[in-house]
């Protein structure tokens, strides 16, 4: 399967790669001879003849105003930005193209930050009148950290934040290793480049020539940032906490954690088990491997060498964690020192192993979400197998069929087993399929890739949202999706269908502010949170973890508890009273659910009008 989880992992180094959202991206393609390394690592004249013919059709596209969509101009202009930045002679056409980027930005903190180092940079190139040297790298420092002093505290904390952990795995051989893993095997079977790997390539350009060479500068601009400016963000949610015991009236209810697996080992007394399976079935849930045929197990077998990895890479993500927090641990400067020696082909090959043990591990992290403080919570485990190599199987129109079919039986079993809610942390778009083809070098053309992704994505998006309108009795809630952008624009599944039992979640930190990774929208009725949030991996171990990911089940959790509470309740009425609890931001955009305020609300409705004013609220 295709699908991608909805964790955000700090991979990135510097300026993001831009994505297509609004244009069809197999018309725009460019002939390259040679390899990915070798057009990255050219001399300047090589990569900016390369360049030149990008920006030809940016302009054509900006100057016809093909696209009206904002976030897919705001990558448009971003890649513009990148190619005036290498060009070393627009730095004053830089710095109005980033405050354009900075009008579109939907998100208040981005509008403040997006590109601030890039800002840093033209600025101190301005001052100084060259393009590079030590004098632009001195002036780059005292304007990086004069910027980052001057924005709010808690702005400039997650945004120290965010640079320490780009930091922790900036390094020339990193960012090799991953343009060749991402757009290698592509360029090796078509010899040219799609427009969005083409952007991504400039953005990868910009990375390599002109942040990179600036690492020290930036750590020590960076250094005590978080410590002068920050003090420690509120908690908002250990005060709406709501936590059953086994003394509260309440009724079993089952809820599937449809995702990569589950070890109901971690979980006692709360795993589902079907009382009459039938011959050959699981009795937790069901099960599809990678070709979509049925198979056994809550959990995704692991080799003997990939099992006996497995706890190191307990300890790298508990050093990634500790790393975002700000914190100086064994851990952090283990993790640290592991990613500064990788070669580019070890890079590459870390990031696959991470890919795989996210996989292995990311249904029991959400399990363990949903479960918290509910002793009446059954765990049912609907597995699928999500492909977790860096190179993947090139999807096709018959894999598609059969995931509609597999997402079909999926939801025969919960409507057959009663479950009541799903959690669906995943999600599936046209771009996600188009960036799988390319990988896998499939096709001839790249016009023919962008057509087979659109008859893949609509085949998967028409059956899945046949497969959830089908039960109307079960609560289906979902990640957002961790792109940062709007979902009219990503137009991801499950997150942007429009159902009643259907439920989409973004994400915010402890204190309840907007993340950057989160997906945005009308689509978007409520937040959690989903910010470094504490659960369980297989085996036995803790793990924090970011992502939508995290968010939804934390939503899934609250609905459990309420029809625990009132087995009567429909999807409908579930999804009223966590939207009726939930408190709004100041400007609306936000709607962060309240756990104590939806159980109020749904004591008060359950009690006779002469004993609803002395309910007495869940233990918390």
């Amino acid at each position: 399967m295709g699908l991608m989880l909805a964790c955000a992992w700090p991979m990135a180094a510097g300026a993001a790669p831009a994505r297509a959202h609004a244009i069809d991206p197999g018309r725009y393609n460019y002939p390259i001879t040679g390899t990915i390394e070798s057009l990255l690592t050219s001399d300047d004249a090589t990569f900016n003849a390369f360049a030149e013919k990008v920006r030809d059709d940016l302009n054509w596209i900006t100057d016809t105003r093909l696209i009206t969509d904002r976030t897919a101009l705001r990558s448009i202009l971003g890649v513009r930005l990148s190619m005036e930045i290498l060009s070393g002679h627009e730095d004053s056409a830089a710095l109005f193209t980033l405050s354009q980027v900075r009008d579109l930005e939907d998100k208040a903190d981005a509008r403040q930050t997006a590109g601030y180092e890039l800002e840093a940079l033209l600025k101190a190139r301005l001052r100084t009148g060259e393009a590079d040297g030590p004098d632009v790298a001195h002036a780059y420092e005292h304007i990086l950290r004069a910027d980052l002093m001057s924005l709010p505290s808690a702005v400039a904390a997650r945004e120290v934040a965010s640079a320490e952990m780009r930091a922790a795995v900036a390094s020339p051989s990193a960012l090799i290793g991953l343009v060749d893993a991402e757009m290698g095997p592509s360029l090796a079977q078509t010899h040219s480049l799609s427009a969005p790997a083409a952007w991504s390539l400039i953005a990868a350009r910009v990375n390599l020539k002109v942040l990179l060479p600036l690492h020290e500068e930036t750590e020590r601009a960076l250094s005590g940032l978080a410590a002068d400016n920050s003090p420690p963000a509120a908690d908002i949610w250990a005060a709406r906490e709501v936590s059953f015991s086994a003394a509260d009236r309440l009724t079993p209810v089952v809820v599937a954690i449809w995702d990569t697996g589950v070890d109901v080992s971690q979980f006692p007394g709360q795993v589902y088990t079907d009382p009459a399976p039938a011959p050959g079935a699981d009795a937790h849930g069901l099960a599809f491997d990678l070709k979509g045929s049925p198979t056994h197990g809550e959990l995704l077998p692991l080799t003997t060498a990939q099992a006996a990895r497995f706890p190191d890479f307990t300890h790298e993500m508990k050093g990634f964690s500790e790393l975002q927090a700000g914190l100086e641990t064994a851990d952090v400067e283990a993790l640290k020192a592991k990613l500064k020696v990788l070669t580019s082909t070890q890079f590459a090959d870390e990031i696959q192993t991470l890919e795989l043990y996210d996989v292995y591990s990311h249904g029991t992290h959400v399990a363990g979400i949903a479960a918290r403080g509910n002793p009446a919570i059954r765990l049912a485990v609907a597995r699928m197998t999500i492909d977790w190599h860096t190179i993947p199987d090139a999807p096709t129109e018959a894999d598609a069929e059969r995931t509609v079919q597999n997402d079909l039986s999926d939801v025969r079993w919960f409507r057959d087993h009663n479950v009541r809610v799903v959690n669906m942390s995943w999600g599936e778009s046209q771009g996600q399929i188009m960036t799988a083809l390319d990988r896998a070098g499939a096709g001839k053309t790249l016009q023919g890739r962008f057509a087979l992704s659109k008859r893949i994505f609509d085949i998967e998006s028409a059956g899945l949202k046949r497969a959830i309108a089908s039960a109307p009795g079960v609560l289906f809630i979902c990640a957002a999706g961790n792109d940062g952008a709007d979902t009219k624009s990503v137009k991801g599944i499950p997150a942007s269908l429009d159902l009643p039992n259907l439920l989409t979640v973004g994400a915010v930190d402890q204190s309840g502010a907007e993340t950057a990774f989160t997906n945005y929208g009308a689509v978007v009725k409520v937040d959690a949170d989903g910010d470094e949030v504490e659960s369980n991996l297989p085996g036995g171990f803790m793990a924090k973890m970011s992502g939508t990911s995290m968010a939804s089940p934390n939503v899934v959790n609250l609905a459990a508890k309420l029809i625990a509470l009132d087995p009567g309740l429909t999807p409908p009425d579930v999804i009223r009273l966590i939207e009726a609890g939930a408190s709004a931001s100041p400007d609306g955009r936000l709607h962060n659910i309240d756990p104590k305020r939806s159980v109020e609300l749904l004591r008060k409705q359950m009690a006779p009008p002469h004993q609803a004013a002395g309910s007495a609220p869940a233990h918390s």
